[in-house]
């Protein structure tokens, strides 16, 4: 399927200071919370809006280890595609790089929460919506 996701270049310094920040574990961690919060957005990206790939580079198994199943499966629900899609490594580029700007805007307009007050507030407004 792909052997290595990129962020923008604007996003390989946002994740690496989102690691630092948040204190959650390695930048993969963060970038699979980025991809996680986009989709929680239940927003549709457009292709043609790809952004640039001279960012931090991810091969598959770094960034979701034993878990790619879980995070393509949430991906293909997503957008209604095959497991085999061409652009499913488009689509989760796409929303690991809209998660980190997400999690960028919402953590500097807070500045003193930590990664987990951050994730423990963010499961509890999710399940105050089911």
């Amino acid at each position: 399927m792909f052997t290595q996701i990129s962020t923008t270049k604007e996003n390989k310094e946002i994740v690496s200071q989102l690691t630092r920040t948040l204190g959650l574990g390695a930048e993969n961690v963060i970038a699979r919370i980025a991809l996680a919060y986009s989709l929680s957005k239940d927003r549709t990206l457009e292709l043609s809006n790809i952004g640039n790939s001279t960012g931090k580079g991810y091969s598959k198994s770094v960034l979701f280890g034993e878990y790619y199943d879980y995070y393509l499966g949430l991906i293909c629900v997503h957008y209604n595609l095959y497991k085999t899609d061409k652009d499913l490594p488009k689509y989760i580029k796409m929303h690991i790089d809209d998660g980190l700007q997400l999690l960028n805007e919402e953590i500097n307009e807070r500045s003193n929460i930590d990664g987990f007050d951050f994730l423990v507030e963010k499961i509890e407004s999710g399940l105050k919506t089911i």
